[in-house]
C-alpha cells in the first residue's frame, strides 16, 4: 500500500498547517480509503483476543492465546483479522477442527469481516511461550 497526499491547503484559504494533507491509501487494486480509527481498531484487536481466550486446546487445559499459539493478530482496513498462529506439534490430530474454530470464531466477533489465518511452525512453539497463567495452571511455577 502507498500513502498519498490528495490535497494541500495552499490556496484554500485554510490554515496550511490545520489541512496540509489528506492522506488516503492506495490498495493494489486502485481504490482508496480512509485509515480505520486507531481507537477502533485496538478495540476489535482487544476483542479478537479475548474470542482467542475463549479457545482451548482439546489437549491441554489451557486457551491457545495463553499457551503461546497465537503469534500475531492484525486488523486490516477493511476489517479483515489476519492472524498468524502455530500448534503445541506439527502432528496435532485436531489440528483441522482448532483453525476452524479459530476462523469461525474470529470471523463472527463484532468489528471482523474475515479471518485470514495462517499456521507456521516457524519458530516452533515450546514452553517457554506459555503464559504466566498458562505455567500456573499447568503446575510449571
Amino acid at each position: 500500500m502507498r500513502w498519498h497526499i490528495r490535497h494541500r491547503a495552499q490556496g484554500t484559504g485554510h490554515n496550511e498547517k490545520d489541512c496540509f494533507v489528506l492522506l488516503r491509501r492506495t490498495r493494489n487494486d486502485g481504490k482508496h480509503f480512509i485509515n480505520m480509527d486507531p481507537t477502533e481498531q485496538l478495540e476489535i484487536e482487544t476483542r479478537i483476543a479475548g474470542v482467542l481466550k475463549s479457545i482451548y486446546d482439546p489437549e491441554i487445559p489451557v486457551n491457545i492465546y495463553d499457551l503461546g499459539l497465537i503469534y500475531n493478530i492484525n486488523l486490516d482496513d477493511d476489517h479483515i483479522a489476519h492472524i498468524t498462529m502455530t500448534l503445541t506439534a506439527p502432528n496435532c490430530p485436531m489440528a483441522e477442527e482448532l483453525i476452524e474454530e479459530v476462523k469461525y470464531k474470529i470471523s463472527g466477533t463484532k468489528g471482523v469481516k474475515d479471518c485470514d489465518l495462517k499456521l507456521t511452525f516457524n519458530p516452533p512453539w515450546d514452553k517457554s511461550m506459555l503464559s504466566e497463567e498458562a505455567k500456573l495452571e499447568l503446575g510449571f511455577l
